[in-house]
């Protein structure tokens, strides 16, 4: 079953409502599809067409500066925070 555009929308909308209110926090993909009760291998195709929007950045390393191997943390760009701010 396909979404509609405007399905797919309104659910990046929710995903970038979600990092927003746990911004500067960085979240795993499965973390987002959990929170929004949906596919985790969904929620990575948004999180990959928001990436190219410029509204979400990709972590792929951990804390120690190791590559994740099948892994990425997610947050919201900091011009994306700050256009969430001013609304």
């Amino acid at each position: 079953m396909r979404l509609s555009q405007e399905k797919r929308d309104k659910i990046s909308e929710q995903v970038l409502s979600y990092l927003y209110h746990n911004f500067p926090s960085q979240k795993f993909t499965v973390e987002i599809s959990r929170e929004l009760a949906r596919d985790e291998e969904f929620i990575k195709s948004l999180m990959l067409d928001l990436k190219k929007k410029g509204l979400v950045i990709d972590i792929r390393k951990n804390p120690q500066g190791i590559d994740y191997s099948r892994r990425i943390r997610w947050r919201l760009s900091n011009n994306a925070y700050s256009a969430y701010k001013q609304l």
